[in-house]
């Protein structure tokens, strides 16, 4: 595959999921392999980490047309794992979340920027405490191949990684900003397979 067509069917996968290369095929991510790692800084001692994981989502690649496919995904909030139940208590209360049942993180593709060979910038809208922000995650195609063994063999499978920043107070989850800082570092580690 020469460069510019490489560079092409990377970018689409990373927005898109998929190592066939076919039209307009629509795949699931594997919610026991993705996962969202957050950071922050917690009164500048120590760095602190959360995860969501089991999350849901739909992958649509257009081969003829990458700019055209597109990513949704939607997580819990209250799948939010801190590994500190109190922690997790205070985000879920009115200083944060004020979380219900229900109560979804969206993210929904917008556009796609090709930075590289395995590389692109995907947009989008993250949805979260109903207020809508664009982000931009920088992202790295790390795999796309038939998945190797087991009752998914020969399913085609990638999987891909993206990080961001965003501004907590932008979804009015600001308390306690700047001491526990406003910024949060995000990583998205991807796994998606063909839809049956």
């Amino acid at each position: 595959m020469h460069t510019a067509l490489r560079t092409a069917a990377a970018a689409a996968l990373l927005v898109t999921g998929t190592g066939s290369a076919l039209a307009a095929d629509t795949f699931a991510l594997d919610p026991s392999h993705s996962q969202v790692v957050f950071s922050y800084n917690h009164l500048g001692y120590s760095t602190t980490f959360g995860m969501f994981s089991g999350f849901e989502g739909e992958i649509v690649f257009d081969e003829d047309s990458p700019e055209s496919s597109s990513v949704t995904v939607s997580i819990p909030v209250m799948s939010m794992f801190t590994g500190w139940e109190a922690r997790l208590a205070h985000f879920m209360a009115d200083d944060f979340f004020g979380a219900e049942d229900g109560d979804m993180i969206t993210f929904t593709s917008t556009g796609i920027e090709v930075t590289g060979d395995n590389t692109a910038n995907i947009t989008g809208d993250l949805s979260m405490n109903d207020m809508t922000v664009p982000v931009t995650l920088e992202t790295t195609l790390n795999q796309a191949a038939p998945y190797p063994f087991g009752p998914n063999a020969g399913t085609p499978t990638i999987g891909f990684t993206g990080t961001t920043t965003v501004l907590r107070s932008d979804f009015g989850l600001g308390a306690f900003a700047p001491a526990v800082s406003d910024e949060v570092e995000i990583t998205v580690s991807i796994e998606a397979a063909m839809a049956e």
